[in-house]
């Protein structure tokens, strides 16, 4: 098990409830934090990471927010409110994980504006609104660590609004570092390639082809996995990382070197 170095600590992750975020709603309740798991839709799902955490001798619970709506951020708070009065955890919040995101897009010939406005909503102006919203409860010295992508850096243009929302929110670590810098506060963007999730199911898993060509992409010669993603994230969280801010972190296993 690892060292819980994160004891006291209280994290929000958003899309918590499955894929990357759940590998890092579990590794950071090992690590001691006291977890909201935040979901959408399937409670069932966000139940599971709840338990999980709670069996490996941690403290969670799940929160509902539908990002991508008018008023997202503000029912997200609301309810992350609600449950650490409920559980007793006190007031605030030291880690917010902006994880949740739609993870794919048309090309530019077949994307609609209908796509491409649901894709900024939930990618880009919901992690903005969380965070303003969130920053007067966000402690002084506590991290913000958004979920970016490789593809911000490398040209995919079958995916090119999902790139450009992630191009934007590294934009958006970039300056509130700047901004949240005086408090101790650190943000940083973690930026992982292809990983083994549900959304790359389709057409990864049980397709050799597939995943052999996805893992050559990498320098390490393999698929990423959620783990990996939560380790770096579990880093960001932790106070070795007090020293890093204002960066986006590559977790591609060196994709495009």
């Amino acid at each position: 098990m690892s060292t819980r170095v994160l004891d006291g600590k209280v994290a929000l992750v958003t899309g918590g409830s499955r894929g990357i975020g759940r590998g890092i709603a579990e590794r950071l309740g090992r690590d001691g934090a006291v977890v909201a798991v935040g979901f959408a839709r399937n409670r069932a799902a966000a139940d599971g990471v709840v338990e999980r955490i709670r069996k490996d001798g941690g403290r969670a619970f799940p929160i509902q927010a539908e990002l991508g709506r008018q008023g997202d951020a503000a029912s997200l708070w609301a309810s992350f409110d609600a449950e650490v009065e409920r559980h007793s955890v006190g007031e605030g919040v030291d880690i917010i994980v902006n994880n949740a995101a739609i993870g794919r897009s048309s090309d530019l010939g077949s994307l609609t504006e209908a796509e491409f406005d649901e894709l900024f909503a939930v990618n880009v102006r919901a992690p903005f609104f969380i965070v303003k919203e969130g920053a007067g409860r966000l402690r002084d010295g506590g991290r913000i660590i958004n979920i970016s992508s490789g593809v911000a850096r490398l040209a995919m243009p079958e995916i090119i609004a999902y790139g450009a929302t992630k191009g934007a929110l590294d934009n958006f670590t970039l300056n509130l570092a700047k901004q949240l810098g005086p408090r101790g506060i650190t943000v940083n963007s973690v930026a992982p390639g292809i990983v083994d999730t549900d959304t790359n199911a389709g057409w990864l898993r049980g397709n050799a082809e597939a995943e052999a060509y996805a893992a050559s992409l990498a320098a390490l010669g393999r698929v990423g996995q959620p783990d990996d993603i939560a380790g770096v994230v579990a880093f960001l969280a932790s106070d070795d990382a007090r020293w890093v801010t204002g960066r986006v972190i590559d977790a591609t296993g060196g994709a495009g070197l």
